[in-house]
């Protein structure tokens, strides 16, 4: 009888243990995603600070206020460490110009430490790899900055030291234009240079030497394997697809995966729904998109006031004509596609949140875990996510600092 006791403990034991164990796919995705660093490389939120009311530290609805980020909703989504973009759209390429361009960046930078510095419990701006890890431990939210077009320079070479001893990381070269240090991808005039211009290449080593790391979203093929004949460090794709998913210029040929991977580079991926997910055709929709692009000179320059009033027509054009939005398994297509290609360790997640960012079921940045759970469901193991959500992007940034000559 003692014996037929333990062997029913033991068995009623054995059961238990087996109903603990047991983990729901969805669960699994949520205490992953709890504990690994998840990091985005480029997030337009800078763009948010302008807006009247807007307050980091409270929580919005994506609908009514039109923004994809604040500290409530990061801390819903479990985004740990956003990179938020210093963007200047492409102005005049003159002295006055690029006067202002520099202008604009310092200013923005400093609205950017101001809105992050009052809420010092929530949030804390970070220049090292270390403060993202840190910073998770302690609760709070890691706040980096990229410049989004090297225009923000304009001509004078000193500003790449500058702006990183202002906090800049990263800076992408050039936006939809070209401008004085490469060709862009989507220029309408075509190539100037093609690829880097002579003052590109020098900003290109003297982000080496600084310990920036040089970012080639946006940029045109000829500029991307400028980059990597000349760099001596990783590259970082901030925002960027698999051009074999989505044929779209912005996006990245195999070749350009490869590329990257060889200099010990990552890409991004971005969650841009026209970058995602070929556009269906619609020639009413197309027709007046493109009319609206031509009218707001396609959001180069333009004040504030009205770059608004043209954002406005392009979501009534929109809500006119709804399209099928690229989705959560449209964007880990892409990922899927980068890994087969360039390997599990040269891919992360750049979404352009608050800059057309955005697809259906992680609309914005609460919604980051459903990310995670496509993964799970896909069979990436913890650790492939870890590498994914930040890993891999720490490990350039740790990169390219070591290989600085000058990173203090």
């Amino acid at each position: 009888m003692k014996i037929l006791i333990l062997s029913m403990s033991l068995l009623m034991l054995l059961m238990a243990n087996k109903g603990a164990s047991k983990e729901t796919l969805e669960q699994k995705a949520a205490r992953i995603h709890r504990s690994v660093l998840t990091i985005d490389t480029h997030c337009d939120t800078p763009i948010s600070l302008t807006k009247p009311g807007f307050n980091l530290a409270e929580r919005h609805e994506a609908k009514t206020s039109g923004t994809q980020l604040d500290f409530p909703r990061m801390q819903e989504g479990g985004l740990d460490a956003p990179f938020f973009a210093v963007f200047l759209g492409q102005g005049p390429r003159t002295k006055e110009g690029h006067e202002a361009a520099i202008n604009q960046a310092i200013e923005i930078i400093h609205t950017i430490n101001r809105n992050v510095e009052a809420s010092p419990d929530l949030a804390q701006m970070a220049r090292s790899p270390e403060d993202a890890y840190s910073l998770k431990k302690s609760g709070k939210k890691a706040i980096y900055m990229g410049i989004e077009n090297g225009y923000a320079i304009g001509n004078d070479l000193s500003m790449v030291e500058k702006f990183w001893q202002m906090g800049i990381r990263y800076m992408t070269l050039c936006h939809t234009s070209n401008n004085d240090l490469c060709d862009s991808s989507l220029d309408k005039k075509g190539a100037e240079y093609n690829g880097l211009s002579p003052f590109g290449e020098a900003v290109v080593r003297e982000m080496n030497r600084i310990g920036m790391m040089v970012d080639v979203s946006h940029i045109s093929d000829s500029s991307l394997f400028d980059v990597l004949r000349i760099t001596k460090l990783p590259v970082i794709a901030s925002h960027s697809c698999a051009r074999a998913i989505c044929d779209h210029p912005r996006n990245i040929s195999d070749k350009g995966l490869i590329g990257i991977a060889k200099s010990g580079g990552v890409i991004q991926m971005c969650f841009l729904g026209d970058y995602v997910k070929a556009t269906e055709v619609n020639p009413a929709r197309d027709s007046l998109m493109a009319m609206i692009n031509t009218k707001y000179n396609h959001f180069e320059g333009l004040t504030p006031e009205l770059e608004k009033i043209g954002r406005d027509e392009l979501v009534a054009v929109s809500l006119k004509y709804p399209q099928h939005p690229a989705n959560v398994k449209d964007v880990v297509n892409h990922i899927d596609h980068i890994v087969k290609i360039a390997g599990i360790d040269h891919v992360g997640i750049g979404t352009d949140l608050d800059g057309g960012g955005g697809v259906d079921g992680c609309s914005d940045v609460s919604m980051m875990g459903n990310i995670t759970l496509e993964l799970v469901k896909r069979g990436y193991t913890e650790e492939q996510i870890r590498k994914i959500w930040g890993g891999n992007l720490m490990r350039v940034f740790k990169a390219v600092l070591k290989g600085a000559i000058h990173a203090q």
